[in-house]
């Protein structure tokens, strides 16, 4: 069955408070029941017959299932029919039993006729214990047998963690930050430009280029090493400069008193360096010891240079000083920025393999949290609720809610309820029992009761809401109705509504009306598995008379 009310807000604790006035009557009809015995032995069968007198055209639906509790049926026999005139009589017979002794009721049981419903008596069982033969001997109970508890596997998961950040630290320390054995370019970098120079002659001597007259290549390294002493040193840009261009920034410097070097060490290098370029750029050929000679000038002019330069101020020292650690901080500032890169990368991709595997909002709540997952993986709660009990898994124990009623409707219910959560949360659960005094020979419409409790909502305050309507059988075999749907929820302090949805199960015994509610938020699929566990968990235990 499918309705929309349009509403304009909600209820807030009380949800069963006028129930009493939507309840209907349903009239008595030609149905009997009998039980072949009044009085068992724990586990003896009794036969329960229901007799039902019917038109031949009427539809009879018998009760199926364990709806006899507290007694078990233990077989449900064929339909036997008699005909008489125009009219059919209907027995239906059950096999029942019971394991415990003491004195039960066999609850009234609800038969269909047609578009009737009609109600067979309650019936009384005794059930006694077995006489037990005393001249057999007796045995000592059995001592208890410690059983080894099986551990968690929570520790492998640790480990395996653990195990997985050590691997990644090692990594990145011995990749990034280790201090590397230095290679011999790195050590060559590292000297002064003076030594780094004078090295590079000693090398050049080592060279084959001499002995396989390959001159360009000679003079190539040798210019080389003065111009990137002087670019180092004197001009800094000595090793793009023309030869002309550099002499003529020499002799410059020489005017203004910045380099010390002497007309002939200008002109020696003026000389190397144009004879380089002949050699280089025109295919000159000098002599192998010309050659010779022009490297050891070179030598010499290193020094020269050295001696012609000034002697650096402090200023200049501790400006070299602060290249130097600033150079330091840029290296570690890279170390921890790749560091930083590499983690995120892992994290990122560690996120989007269990993302891909498990879905974004499981992983995204299980590292963020989430209220109702929290909930559902917590530590639940069984218990008992209101008289008759219902038997109820919830993620909380309910408290006790029942709100005081006006002096005039106690007089003609008596309610007890129990809560967790509310509205306003994310998560909220209600079970409750309303009993009606002097009911009499009335029997209590369920559904228009069910009704009762969408014109609390309506009257409370919710808007659209849509319900439907479908048969709930409890695990134990209690038969219910079950209303469920959706509705727009006000939001605490605004104007704004949020889409929730509701389930609530109803069942009736007697002057007794029991109900269980649930109330969650739209696009929750936490809260959507805690009502499964929940409803899954509900069973209904009679009162005994």
């Amino acid at each position: 069955m499918n309705r929309k009310h349009t509403v304009i807000g909600l209820p807030s604790s009380v949800f069963f408070s006028i129930f009493f006035i939507l309840f209907s009557l349903i009239s008595s009809g030609q149905v009997s029941s009998t039980i072949d015995s009044t009085s068992i032995k724990i586990g003896e069968q009794i036969t329960y017959y229901v007799q039902v007198e019917a038109d031949s055209t009427a539809l009879v639906v018998f009760p199926e299932g364990q709806t006899f509790s507290p007694l078990e049926m233990i077989e449900s026999y064929e339909i036997d029919t008699l005909k008489k005139i125009d009219k059919y009589n209907l027995i239906k017979k059950y096999g029942l039993t019971q394991f415990d002794s003491g004195s039960y009721t066999i609850p009234r049981q609800k038969i269909i006729v047609g578009d009737k419903t009609f109600f067979t008596d309650s019936l009384k069982v005794e059930v006694n214990n077995v006489v037990v033969d005393t001249t057999q001997g007796l045995y000592d109970i059995k001592p208890i047998i410690a059983v080894e508890k099986s551990g968690s596997d929570w520790w492998k998961y640790l480990l395996l963690t653990v195990l997985v950040i050590g691997v990644l630290a090692f990594l990145l320390y011995w990749f990034i930050w280790r201090k590397k054995p230095l290679t011999e370019d790195e050590k060559i970098a590292l000297l002064p430009p003076y030594d780094r120079a004078k090295l590079a002659i000693r090398k050049l001597d080592e060279s084959t280029y001499l002995e396989n007259q390959n001159l360009k290549d000679y003079y190539s390294e040798l210019t080389f090493i003065i111009r990137k002493y002087l670019d180092e040193k004197v001009y800094d840009k000595a090793l793009e400069s023309t030869t002309d261009e550099l002499i003529t920034r020499l002799k410059i410097l020489k005017q203004g008193n910045q380099v010390d070097l002497s007309k002939d060490d200008i002109k020696n290098l003026e000389d190397i360096l144009k004879r380089a370029d002949l050699v280089k750029f025109a295919k000159s050929a000098p002599d192998i010891e010309l050659a010779k000679i022009d490297r050891d000038t070179i030598d010499v002019e290193i020094d020269h240079v050295k001696e012609a330069l000034p002697e650096p101020t402090e200023e200049e020292k501790l400006l070299d000083e602060k290249y130097r650690e600033e150079q330091e901080r840029k290296k570690k500032r890279k170390k921890i920025w790749l560091t930083v890169g590499i983690s995120v990368f892992l994290l990122l991709a560690t996120l989007t393999g269990l993302s891909l595997k498990y879905g974004f909002d499981l992983v995204k709540d299980t590292i963020i949290g989430h209220d109702s997952k929290e909930l559902l993986e917590g530590d639940w709660v069984r218990s008992e609720y209101g008289f008759p009990p219902i038997t109820i898994s919830t993620p909380k124990v309910l408290k006790r809610s029942t709100p005081e009623l006006p002096e005039e409707m106690a007089q003609q219910i008596e309610l007890t309820q129990f809560s967790y959560g509310s509205l306003i949360d994310k998560f909220q659960i209600q079970v409750a029992t309303t009993n009606i005094k002097n009911l009499g020979e009335n029997k209590i419409n369920l559904e228009q009761a069910m009704e009762g409790t969408l014109k609390v909502f309506e009257n409370a305050g919710a808007q659209n809401i849509i319900t439907k309507n479908e048969k709930f059988v409890t695990p134990n075999g209690a038969e219910g109705l079950k209303v469920y749907g959706t509705m727009d929820s006000p939001v605490l302090g605004t104007d704004k509504l949020e889409k929730g949805k509701y389930v609530i199960l109803g069942f009736t015994a007697e002057s007794v009306v029991q109900q269980v509610m649930l109330f969650y938020k739209e696009q929750d699929v936490y809260a959507e598995q805690m009502v499964d566990r929940i409803l899954n968990s509900v069973e209904l235990k009679p009162a005994e008379e």
